[in-house]
């Protein structure tokens, strides 16, 4: 027997293939058509960091929001390439949205977060509370 590891999106991406190619309608996983940045999440001592590789990204196209404990970082990029030689010339153009969502776990401080932007990478620093320390409560069963 054949075991197969069950996905629930395989059909609607199937779907998506076959009426791509019939409207001729352009490939989304085209580098120029989408933009999925890659996204690095490691927890220190004090703070939870996220590093989000953004090339050609400027900062000012760039938003980091926080809506009910979700980080939202969402942005756009645009390049263009231009190469002028004597007798050639080429231009080349694209432009991809994204973005990337995070639940916060309880234990943030979301009035103390920062990002900072520097040579392509958007790092977050999510600074964590100190948790107060409860003690074990014995419960009387009756």
């Amino acid at each position: 027997m054949l075991l197969t590891k069950f996905d629930p999106m395989r059909e609607f991406r199937d779907l998506e293939e076959r009426l791509s190619s019939a409207l001729n309608l352009p490939d989304t996983s085209s580098e120029f058509a989408s933009f999925k940045p890659s996204v690095n999440t490691r927890e220190g001592e004090y703070a939870y960091h996220i590093e989000v590789d953004l090339p050609g990204v400027k900062k000012d196209d760039i938003d980091v929001d926080i809506k009910d404990d979700v980080l939202t970082i969402s942005g756009q990029r645009k390049t263009k390439k231009e190469v002028k030689e004597k007798d050639y010339y080429k231009m080349e153009s694209s432009y991809g949205k994204f973005q990337r969502s995070f639940t916060l776990p309880d234990n943030v401080d979301t009035e103390n977060i920062e990002a900072n932007s520097k040579d392509g990478v958007l790092e977050v620093v999510i600074p964590k509370m100190e948790r107060s320390k409860k003690e074990t409560k014995k419960i009387k069963i009756k």
